[in-house]
């Protein structure tokens, strides 16, 4: 399994950030495992938060070419 780090962003929770991540990088690499959260953090627009921003390791299988 190789693990590599992704960045989900949304307007609606860290939740939808992460389902965002998942789902964009399920469209180029196969075989997802396991998405574990290493970061949360917020962008704050005029004193209120504008964004959630979640950074995810996601493991997945590969095919070593041999």
């Amino acid at each position: 399994y190789r693990v590599t780090e992704v960045i989900g962003v949304s307007s609606e929770s860290w939740e939808a950030a992460a389902r965002s991540a998942v789902e964009t990088a399920g469209k180029t690499v196969r075989d997802l495992r396991v998405a574990e959260v290493v970061r949360e953090d917020v962008t704050i627009e005029n004193g209120s938060v504008s964004s959630f921003r979640v950074r995810l390791a996601i493991s997945f299988k590969y095919e070593s070419g041999d």
